[in-house]
């Protein structure tokens, strides 16, 4: 496997960076006694569903 960083890889580590970030924050924002938008959970299903498919998509 090549450590090289192409196009697709860091279109991937973004989108898992972003639902990563998400996820946290939907964690945390509830123990500051923030509210926490639903938006949040969408963008980071979003990106996580995103990821997925263009990981389905370059094994075939």
């Amino acid at each position: 496997m090549s450590t090289e960083m192409t196009p697709t890889r860091i279109v991937m580590l973004v989108l898992y960076a972003i639902a990563l970030a998400m996820g946290v924050a939907a964690i945390v924002l509830p123990l500051l006694g923030q509210t926490v938008d639903m938006t949040m959970i969408g963008i980071a299903l979003f990106c996580l569903g995103l990821a997925g498919l263009n990981q389905i998509q370059s094994r075939e």
